[in-house]
């Protein structure tokens, strides 16, 4: 299993971080929610919860919980920037289809 970081989200996360002044790395996971079934949830990490699995790639912790992971496991992170907007992107190979307005996928 693994989850891995484009150099984009890592400096993002690192950058972001640095400027908190706290925080260990990223926590990525997923709700049910949306019209196709789930969404991505991503937050900063200040510490591993119990059941975590922790990964870290380009000088970056990536902490996701066990009912996540299975629906992550091979997941790319970008980060990018198009004009004035900015967002996390997930290249996910488990997903199966995506909603018209891409904030909720299924598997």
């Amino acid at each position: 299993m693994a989850i891995s970081l484009t150099e984009s989200a890592a400096l993002r996360v690192k950058t972001f971080l640095a400027a908190r002044g706290h925080g260990i790395g990223l926590r990525l996971g997923v709700r049910k929610t949306g019209c196709s079934g789930f969404a991505y949830v991503i937050n900063y990490a200040d510490g591993p919860q119990p059941g975590d699995a922790v990964f870290e790639d380009r000088g970056v912790r990536v902490f996701v919980d066990g009912a996540s992971l299975g629906l992550l496991d091979g997941t790319i992170v970008d980060f990018v920037k198009q004009g004035l907007n900015e967002a996390f992107r997930f290249r996910n190979p488990n997903v199966k289809g995506e909603c018209g307005c891409g904030e909720s996928f299924s598997v």
